[in-house]
């Protein structure tokens, strides 16, 4: 590599926003490279940018370093990856991408519901009373109403 193709670790750091750190366990994972100089220093190409960059991205939308590295075992080494490398990439994470935005709105709309009425023994409340178990004590928020009459004090969260 010519030096003017190359950066040090700080000027990556710097370029992708991802600490030096981070660049090294990335390297120590096989999912970028870099060479060394004869006093040892990390000499990373250019391109190593746009690998960070897929990392970061790819780590954003849920995929696990095995993922990664497996998807970057797709890309060309030799290069800078092109628009069409990164299409055929991401064309399969459109499922994954809209799997998990259902799931944030499904987590939305339950918290909704369930903050708007404040009642832990809500019928359909996956989070704090699975099963509506509280309901079978009776009307209203159960929870509060039997334990704190009865012993005068608040009870423990109930789990699940």
């Amino acid at each position: 590599m010519r030096m003017g193709d190359v950066l040090t670790i700080g000027e990556v750091a710097a370029r992708s926003g991802v600490a030096t750190s981070a660049l090294r366990f990335y390297e120590d994972e096989g999912l970028i490279a870099s060479e060394r100089t004869d006093s040892g220093h990390r000499r990373f190409p250019r391109a190593v940018i746009r690998r960070v960059a897929f990392i970061v991205f790819a780590q954003r939308i849920g995929l696990s370093l095995d993922e990664i590295r497996r998807e970057l075992a797709k890309l060309p080494r030799n290069r800078a990856p092109d628009r069409a490398d990164w299409s055929k990439l991401s064309a399969s994470w459109q499922k994954r991408i809209d799997d998990r935005i259902a799931e944030l709105e499904r987590m939305k709309a339950g918290l909704t519901e369930c903050i708007g009425c404040g009642c832990l023994s809500l019928d359909r409340c996956k989070f704090s009373n699975p099963a509506d178990r509280a309901g079978r004590r009776g009307a209203g928020p159960r929870y509060w109403i039997q334990d704190i009459s009865s012993a005068g004090r608040r009870p423990p969260v109930a789990s699940s």
